[in-house]
């Protein structure tokens, strides 16, 4: 696979899973919007986004209802003055939606598997055809 066409791949895989990861990050901690881009660097670089892709999806997803924000200011007794960041944390909602995902994923995954396997996916197949 070319170099073009393979980081093309991965930026679409990468826009099918974004709101999932996004919301699974907040589910093991809160965080604000530069440290969520930081934990996804932590793939490697495979997962790195900008701030212009994730701040819309954070905005949506808090209309949503699947996340709420507060804004946090990290001053404190003997701290230097820092700029309030406005931190996430995921809803019930967010929890239901991404426990939805979740299983999405996980069928899609094992159907993709299963043919890249040289498998007959069978009522899986089928399952993802519907997700299609």
């Amino acid at each position: 696979m070319a170099a073009g066409s393979e980081q093309r791949f991965v930026q679409q895989l990468k826009r099918g899973v974004l709101e999932m990861l996004v919301l699974q990050l907040l589910a093991d901690r809160p965080g604000h919007g530069y440290e969520l881009i930081v934990r996804l660097r932590e793939s490697g670089g495979l997962l790195d986004v900008k701030e212009g892709t994730l701040y819309p999806l954070l905005y949506r997803l808090e209309e949503e209802g699947c996340i709420t924000s507060v804004w946090n200011s990290p001053d404190g007794p003997g701290a230097p003055a820092r700029l309030p960041r406005r931190v996430y944390s995921i809803t019930e909602d967010g929890r239901t939606v991404l426990a939805r995902e979740r299983a999405v994923w996980q069928r899609f995954a094992g159907t993709v598997e299963q043919y890249l396997s040289g498998g007959a996916p069978g009522k899986a197949a089928g399952d993802a055809a519907v997700l299609l």
